[in-house]
């Protein structure tokens, strides 16, 4: 696990920034700390951290056989473009120790872009909303957390809906609640 390189200086995130929810997951090592550690790199690299849900531990979805995971999500505010902030999500996640190639596998840390306002991507690299938002358990109960009316873009059901109907019936337990602020990623002190 090193330290993050980044090819581009600090950015800093005006208040006009688009809102965006990610989803961040961790089954090795201090699973926590991972999230944490992943979050305030994020955070210099132009993603600013509004809120955090809860933190759930949940079992592993599609390939079973390893350690549950600690997941939640963030709702941020960034100037990044879509390949942009996948290029920032991926720096972090590679500072952190994750190797590419290696789908579906224990990792230090996990992070997928839920959702970017309400912006439809299709690409080989990049899929925005995600395509399996819909069918976790492990991202709805968080983004409920933070967004439960949010509507899907597509589909246009919101995070209620959506998991009122997930065919996943996977284990998400309530493992640390969160007050959903973000103080400890704000750069500037906060006024009464």
């Amino acid at each position: 696990m090193g330290e993050l390189q980044t090819p581009a200086p600090m950015l800093k995130v005006p208040p006009s920034g688009k809102q965006v929810f990610l989803s961040l997951g961790s089954n090795l090592g201090d699973r926590v700390a991972n999230i944490r550690k992943a979050l305030e790199q994020l955070t210099g690299l132009g993603v600013k951290i509004k809120r955090v849900s809860s933190y759930y531990k949940t079992e592993p979805v599609d390939f079973r056989p390893q350690a549950w995971f600690v997941n939640c999500v963030a709702e941020a505010e960034t100037q990044l473009m879509p390949m942009q902030l996948l290029h920032a999500v991926k720096l972090v996640e590679r500072a952190l120790g994750r190797r590419s190639g290696v789908a579906k596998r224990p990792r230090a840390i996990d992070i997928d872009i839920l959702l970017y306002e309400k912006v439809v991507v299709r690409s080989a690299t990049l899929n925005i909303p995600h395509p399996h938002m819909a069918e976790r358990r492990f991202v709805l109960l968080p983004l409920r957390e933070l967004a439960g009316n949010l509507r899907h873009p597509i589909t246009k059901q919101t995070v209620y809906e959506m998991l009122q109907e997930t065919p996943d019936r996977s284990v998400a337990a309530l493992y640390e609640r969160r007050s959903a602020s973000a103080e400890i990623f704000d750069s500037e002190p906060r006024r009464s």
